[in-house]
């Protein structure tokens, strides 16, 4: 569906050249929900706007959906855009417009009949939640209510591809999982394939199936999001799943456990998967002579499963204990000794 070869993208600047992106190589699925994590100046808004050639890239080329987006120009280009539907962060309505016509609007620019225009547009309102909303103007409405016009605006032509640029950074956390279920009912509905950018890991852990995680330029990792979760490789994947994984466990609580447990071991246990429905503390208990406490943790759902982090405390005699981890590996759980 999407191929992104070699791609890089300098800007001339009277400090020198800026290495916006460097030869990042991507490929996204059919029906996919791919996102690209990084921070600010990661490169990912500049990636994100060459897929629908917004920015031209400066070397490699970008394929979407059959269409060299990187090359082509003019009408072809309009004619490819109509294919990739963008949402955005600050949402980008028309204000002296109501909804309908916001949403209307790209059908508008293509010369389709203005009956067609307003059926579409009402199925586009049904679909985003937004029925009796019609005649209302973008400043009467929520942000969340404002972000699911901009979604339907982006669907009207029928995309094949819809692009989220920071699309829920300027909501609140419970508006931000509305609109992600959205997305994630549209790529069902519709088979739609959703590329999104962020620097937040809650998205991509709540609705993508595969991420690419940025960093100056280049991608950094890459891989299923269950897989980064359960084994990041590098620091900057490591700091963003630490994010949403362990805000319970900051430094400070894994330094106080180790303080109230000054014998034994102190382990964390991650659980991916269909490993986080095994009882492994019950069975420690039955198998093991140990003290188990269960300090804190917690289960996340993501889009291809569950990840969760348990941290425990077992204290009893060495052979025990070596026993006890090798058992808890041998259930596909990840070990890692805090302390002891």
């Amino acid at each position: 569906m999407i191929t992104i070869s070699d791609v890089k993208k300098i800007y001339q600047s009277k400090a020198g050249p800026i290495s916006a992106v460097d030869g990042v190589n991507l490929s996204v699925k059919e029906g996919e929900i791919f996102g690209v994590i990084g921070y600010s100046g990661a490169g990912k808004s500049t990636l994100i706007r060459m897929l629908n050639g917004l920015e031209v890239p400066t070397e490699g080329t970008i394929n979407v959906g059959g269409q060299a987006v990187s090359t082509i120009k003019g009408k072809k280009l309009r004619e490819a855009r109509q294919s990739i539907g963008m949402i955005f962060q600050h949402f980008n309505l028309l204000w002296s417009r109501t909804v309908i016509d916001n949403i209307q609007f790209p059908l508008e620019i293509a010369g389709v009949p203005k009956k067609e225009r307003v059926n579409r547009a009402n199925e586009l309102l049904t679909l985003v939640g937004l029925e009796g909303r019609g005649d209302a103007y973008p400043a009467q409405l929520s942000g969340g209510q404002k972000q699911r016009v901009g979604i339907a605006r982006a669907l009207a032509n029928n995309p094949r591809v819809l692009l989220c640029d920071e699309a829920t950074s300027a909501l609140d956390p419970q508006t931000t999982d509305s609109i992600l279920d959205l997305l994630v009912d549209i790529n069902k509905r519709l088979g739609l394939t959703i590329v999104l950018i962020t620097h937040e890991m809650h998205v991509i852990k709540k609705i993508c199936h595969r991420v690419a995680v940025m960093e100056n330029g280049k991608v950094a990792e890459l891989g299923d999001v269950l897989e980064v979760f359960r084994n990041p490789q590098q620091q900057v994947t490591k700091r963003f799943v630490k994010e949403v994984s362990q805000d319970q466990d900051s430094d400070e609580v894994i330094e106080q456990l180790i303080k109230e447990y000054p014998t034994g071991k102190v382990l964390k246990f991650t659980f991916v998967g269909d490993s986080t429905g095994q009882p492994l503390i019950t069975s420690l208990i039955r198998k093991f002579d140990l003290e188990v406490n269960i300090l804190q943790g917690q289960i996340s759902q993501t889009q291809k499963g569950a990840y969760g982090t348990l941290f425990v405390h077992l204290d009893g005699e060495e052979s025990q204990l070596k026993e006890a981890l090798t058992f808890a590996e041998s259930q596909l759980v990840k070990v890692e000794v805090m302390a002891g």
